[in-house]
């Protein structure tokens, strides 16, 4: 059996992007929504300057959240370490809400701009 990597993988603006959606029903979204081999795929993607994140869907709050990958890895890690299986919503950094315009549901152009940004800053 195939597995599958992630939702989505191209190119906007000339920049390599891969991310998989998700959808969590609570503010706390479980880690075991994301599999090991996306986290490897997500990695192996950043290594090779691609921009790799999750959306997700928090539906109790009815809004979405781009995570970037450098802060998933960082929930990821803490799991390993025996920290929380999961991330609150409240751990997330606000200005990643995605918000929608003009019909556009989930515009996440703004959220890369943002993370590329803050990746030039280190």
């Amino acid at each position: 059996e195939q597995k599958s990597t992630v939702d989505y993988i191209g190119v906007v603006q000339g920049i390599p992007i891969c991310f998989d959606a998700k959808e969590c029903a609570t503010d706390r979204f479980p880690l075991a929504n994301v599999h090991e081999h996306q986290i490897r795929f997500m990695k192996e993607f950043e290594e090779q300057d691609g921009i790799a994140f999750l959306l997700i869907y928090f539906k109790a709050k009815d809004t979405f959240m781009y995570l970037p990958y450098a802060k998933l890895d960082e929930f990821w890690r803490r799991m390993e370490e025996g920290g929380a299986k999961h991330f609150k919503y409240e751990e997330l950094d606000p200005a990643y809400e995605i918000s929608t315009y003009s019909g556009t549901f989930v515009h996440y152009l703004e959220q890369i701009q943002m993370d590329l940004e803050q990746r030039d800053s280190r």
